[in-house]
């Protein structure tokens, strides 16, 4: 493992409880611990598994302008986002392509960012730039996040917390957990309930222990937290989706508020308002081999005249469905559910069909 690599609060326990560490966006992070990464999908299916994703990008925006301020550079409907509120959204460039997508919560006193690794410094620099002068813009580098995911989260994070599985789904709130002050969402990346948990780094590995100690917790890696939210139909930037991409063209046009879609005001509002108006010429599809060949990234689609009418994007097995899944993007015209495809996968075809997203229902928290 290279020294040079940044390191999480949480890489001495990783370490302690025999991860695989791996290079990912500049720091050393877990792939999977002793079980495995089948099992730890499995168990976040079944039960409950804890994330690190500290390496994730934490900002803070602060002021009265600072929802309108962030509407400059997203889609979303961020002044009528209530306190207590959370809502996803992505940066957007002149072309309409997607420079990071991300969370923002309303913490009423602030808005809290978590933004893609990979991308943060990018984020950072593009937010600095566009921001005006009453809009204070903080790195809250002093902190780690905790992704608790799985049926039992709520369960196990209620040993933790009192009350927090009342929280509703896409909601956060403050809370003193141990001494520390947590910002706690019910959100994650797996398609399960789950929460996730910014904490002060110099509590984060008491907390990771405490919520480890409980029966149905265990530690997972990104081999996991990749397979989770592929079989969820949830984007990976970089992979899914990235600068050349719109909201539309990857099916997430959901995330553009009605608003925004009339009055505009953000990079790349007309290229958007045209797609949703006209359609795109392409779409991100789910795909499913009829076999057990699994298509991945850069996986060539034709159609079955042998015409190339898109690519893969993610693939891989899905240990849910016991089978292979992927995602790609093709032509407009042949993205109908149900509709038969060819995979080049290692310069032979193989059949497969165009197929509903998720491939996992998602069993996200409802009610209160």
């Amino acid at each position: 493992m290279d020294d040079t690599l940044k390191t999480t609060p949480l890489a001495p326990l990783h370490r302690e409880l025999g991860a695989k560490m791996v290079e990912f966006a500049g720091y050393a992070m877990p792939v999977h611990f002793p079980a495995g990464i089948l099992a730890e999908h499995l168990h976040t299916r079944s039960q409950a598994s804890l994330f690190d994703v500290s390496h994730m990008g934490q900002l803070i925006l602060r002021g009265a302008s600072a929802g309108a301020a962030l509407e400059t550079v997203v889609p979303a409907d961020i002044v009528a986002l209530a306190p207590g509120r959370m809502r996803y959204t992505m940066f957007t460039n002149a072309q309409g392509g997607i420079l990071d997508d991300l969370m923002v919560t309303n913490f009423g006193d602030h808005l809290f960012l978590v933004v893609n690794a990979a991308r943060k410094h990018l984020d950072l620099a593009h937010l600095q730039a566009e921001c005006p002068d009453a809009v204070s813009l903080t790195v809250a580098d002093d902190r780690a996040l905790l992704a608790l995911q799985g049926p039992q989260a709520a369960m196990a994070m209620e040993q933790v917390l009192p009350g927090a599985s009342l929280l509703p789904f896409m909601s956060a709130h403050t809370a003193d957990i141990g001494g520390a002050v947590c910002m706690i969402s019910r959100s994650g990346y797996t398609g399960e309930d789950g929460f996730e948990i910014s904490v002060p780094a110099a509590h984060a590995e008491a907390l990771a222990r405490t919520i480890l100690a409980h029966p149905a917790v265990r530690p997972a890696g990104l081999g996991a937290r990749d397979s989770l939210r592929l079989e969820a139909g949830l984007c990976l930037y970089g992979s899914d989706i990235d600068e050349t991409t719109t909201p539309v063209e990857a099916n997430l046009a959901w995330s553009i508020a009605k608003r925004r879609r009339e009055q505009g005001g953000f990079p790349g509002a007309d290229v958007i308002r045209r797609q949703l108006s006209e359609g795109p010429s392409r779409l991100r599809v789910g795909i499913r081999s009829l076999d057990r060949a699994p298509a991945r990234s850069h996986t060539e689609i034709q159609d079955f005249a042998g015409n190339r009418i898109g690519e893969v994007t993610s693939g891989g097995f899905g240990p849910s469905v016991d089978g292979p899944v992927a995602m790609g993007y093709v032509q407009a015209a042949g993205a109908r559910i149900g509709a038969p495809v060819r995979l080049i996968v290692r310069g032979k075809p193989h059949d497969g069909v165009i197929a509903e997203l998720p491939f996992v229902p998602h069993r996200y928290a409802k009610g209160s």
